[in-house]
């Protein structure tokens, strides 16, 4: 029997714009728990969560962080998610392996594009949600002008529960909308600081007494017992009321604000209290949908059940190796289970479980159903990956990555670095759902596909940091084609003697231009054995490889018709070699006189913005020679398709973020060619 049941495991992310201070919450968190010994501090880069280099050199979230506190028997999962736009893969996947998002707003900065995209995000998924009005003690903090911010932005169900006692730096305090009672706190003492309980100031009486009456109507008409109680002039105990607010929580239909300074510390013991209270258990979004093949069936959080682990997360350590973040979908997990990895049908086996808490670690007997755990050096296991008993070829879904956003080549420094730089790249990968590499043969280019300017910055330091491997950026060359206009004709002749066997063939090409999109077609036309049926395959590969080489503007070619309707040859002399490079003198031949012209790749584009961006948005398109293609509103954002020329989106994704101040969003696929201007 499992010694922590699924209802007393609470699995809650951060999410919220960059700035917003999550990351300096979840410190708090922890340090006003005792879950940690000091308080560690972002711009000193000593956090629990930010722990990699390119974290503290930017003073950056840059990936997703656990950090897990224990409170009246309850354990809570706190993930800290990067709100920096770049990142928003990580947003995803915390999203879907959390119960309860709690949207981070900073008091000074109010509602901000990442803000706005990350509720979202949890809107989509049906997540409940909670909102911290952060940084009241910072110098133009203003709770009331950004609760309206919020009211605004997110609509219905917005409810405070807590008010500020006092602003910038004279907020010392909260009052407890659901008891009317007030908790100030002495910010003489040493952070992390608790609050004592105190009367309201009497200058706030009258207005908590309004919202207070206000929060308590919104919470008691969602049951018809405490309605008619309420009704009749009944006082609803705080029990009751924080019982009611909490079913309204867990169904999304109410959203709590909270009010915090993570730096000085005020309300930071109530969040963590309230978090236990308030957020569903980690059994609230059961059952959950589990693939096989092209069916699916539902996994229920039962600790007794069979053994099932989400890889949500891999990190890499120099010392400590590779450790795999698993999220326990189904079962208890022991030391040294064996499971299967479902994709590459290899056995795994657990030696060692592990609480993670930022980077460091420290073993644990047991993990249960919807909990979290660590488990180093699986070897063929990775981030997406699904750890199930041998025979249940079954697979948790994790959302899927983010389309690249900014292609980027990369070239080795060295022959030391070239020699390891794919499986380092891959490496990363692994790490990295939202990162992909590509090498490209056509071009010879290492592509790497990220989701921004940052991204691709942090993967480049983690490259040379983990792996030795120095590399130089370069300009990602765009794949041009060519093709022909008109028809044409050519002969082509191979003749060459030297002693003994000479070689000799001769080959009459008629070439067609064909659909945008075909291709290549040849067609044999050859009658009365001018060459003789075993010469014309040969005839074909050299045309191939003429195509190949490039045209009369250097590019491949591509949507041609060959048709071979006449030639020559010699009983002693003509060879297959011979036939091939008549094919391709023929080639070369009538592509002068076929009006070749260059093709380009054209993108399928999809941005969504809010509207009262669309005009310039639209502008920069047609800056870009795109072609709109269609526009659709909802959800005051509106969602533009076009089509543009690929090699006018090598910067899009920094082009439209300097547009729309980070709030914009695109997906870019490849859709055909087109005749280059």
């Amino acid at each position: 029997m499992a010694s922590r049941s699924p209802s007393s495991i609470r699995n809650v992310c951060l999410i919220g714009h960059h700035g917003a201070g999550k990351t300096a919450l979840a410190e708090a968190v922890l340090a006003v728990t005792g879950t940690i010994g000091r308080l560690g501090s972002v711009e000193k880069g000593t956090t629990v969560c930010d722990f990699e280099p390119e974290e503290v050199q930017r003073q950056l979230s840059v990936s997703l962080a656990i950090a897990p506190y224990d409170l009246d028997g309850v354990k809570v999962n706190l993930l800290d998610v990067p709100g920096y736009v770049d990142f928003s893969t990580e947003l995803s996947i915390a999203l879907a392996l959390s119960d309860l998002a709690v949207v981070v707003v900073s008091a000074s900065d109010g509602v901000q594009g990442q803000t706005e995209d990350a509720w979202r995000a949890a809107a989509a998924m049906g997540l409940p949600r909670l909102i911290v009005i952060n940084k009241l003690d910072r110098e133009r903090a203003n709770f009331s002008g950004v609760l309206d911010e919020v009211r605004s932005a997110f609509g219905a169900g917005v409810a405070p529960v807590e008010l500020p006692i006092g602003s910038e730096n004279t907020f010392r305090g909260v009052i407890d909308l659901l008891d009317d009672s007030a908790t100030v706190y002495d910010l003489a003492g040493t952070p992390p600081v608790r609050g004592t309980e105190g009367p309201i100031p009497p200058e706030l009486q009258s207005v908590e007494h309004e919202v207070h009456e206000q929060l308590v109507e919104g919470i008691v008409v969602g049951d018809d017992d405490l309605m008619t109680r309420y009704l009749e002039g009944e006082t609803i105990e705080r029990a009751e009321l924080q019982k009611a607010l909490a079913t309204g929580v867990a169904a999304a239909s109410v959203f709590p604000v909270l009010c915090a300074s993570a730096i000085s510390g005020v309300g930071v013991d109530r969040l963590a209290r309230l978090l236990v209270e308030l957020a569903p258990g980690a059994d609230h979004r059961y059952p959950v949908k589990i693939l096989a093949g092209d069916a699916s069936s539902e996994v229920e959080c039962d600790p007794a059940g069979p053994p099932l682990l989400a890889v949500c997360k891999t990190l890499s350590d120099q010392h400590a190796g590779r450790v795999s973040l698993c999220k326990v979908i189904s079962g208890t997990i022991l030391p040294d289970t064996v499971l299967t990895n479902t994709r590459t049908r290899a056995e795994e086996r657990l030696h060692v479980l592990e609480v993670l808490r930022g980077h460091a670690t420290s073993p644990v007997e047991e993990a249960v159903a919807g909990d979290f755990v660590a488990v180093p050096r699986l070897s063929g296991t990775k981030t997406g990956d699904t750890l199930a008993p041998k025979g249940q070829p079954v697979a948790f879904p994790l959302p899927d990555p983010d389309p690249p956003a900014l292609l980027a080549a990369v070239k080795p420094s060295s022959r030391a670095d070239e020699d390891k730089l794919m499986s380092s790249l891959q490496r990363l990968a692994e790490e990295d759902p939202s990162l992909s590499v590509t090498r490209v043969d056509e071009t010879h280019q290492t592509v790497l596909g990220t989701a921004g300017e940052i991204h691709l910055s942090i993967t480049l330091e983690r490259l040379a940091r983990k792996f030795g491997v120095n590399v130089e950026r370069e300009d990602v060359i765009v794949p041009y084609r060519e093709t022909i206009t008109k028809a044409a004709e050519a002969e082509g002749r191979h003749k060459k003697q030297t002693g003994g066997h000479g070689q000799f063939g001769v080959v009459h090409l008629r070439l067609e231009p064909l659909a945008r999109g075909e291709g290549f077609q040849f067609h044999d036309a050859v009658v009365g054995g001018a060459i003789p049926r075993q010469y014309i395959p040969a005839v074909e590969k050299g045309v191939l490889e003429a195509m190949e080489q490039g045209g009369q503007y250097g590019f491949p070619v591509v949507d041609v018709s060959v048709t071979c309707d006449d030639g020559k040859y010699h009983s002693v002399d003509s060879s297959e070699m011979s036939f091939k490079m008549a094919g391709a003198l023929a080639f070369k031949s009538a592509l002068e006189q076929a009006g070749a012209v260059v093709l380009e790749p054209i993108s399928a584009l999809v941005v969504t913005v809010p509207s009262e961006l669309q005009g310039d948005v639209l502008g920069d398109l047609h800056a870009k020679r795109g072609r709109v293609q269609g526009t659709e509103s909802g959800d005051g954002m509106q969602t533009i398709t076009a089509l543009v020329p690929t090699a006018e989106l090598s910067r899009y994704a920094i082009d439209l973020r300097a547009i729309t101040g980070g709030r914009g969003r695109f997906r870019v696929n490849h859709d055909h060619y087109d005749v280059k201007p």
